[in-house]
């Protein structure tokens, strides 16, 4: 029990900040999920159904 608590103890105050190779990874994993964002968001039902919504609610806001 007491060397998972030493273990739990060193793991959390280790090294402190990411490596330059974890810096690379993280931000190649937050392209990778920007693009696929922007694809899924520019999408023609994506972007339909965005467009309707913000017509209806301008509408409703005029009324």
């Amino acid at each position: 029990m007491w060397n998972l608590i030493r273990r739990l103890r060193v793991a959390l105050t280790g090294d402190d900040g990411m490596s330059t190779a974890e810096y690379a990874v993280g931000t190649l994993a937050a392209v990778a999920f920007a693009t696929t964002l922007y694809a899924v968001v520019t999408s023609g039902s994506v972007e339909e159904a965005l467009t309707g919504l913000i017509e209806r609610g301008l509408q409703g806001a005029g009324t």
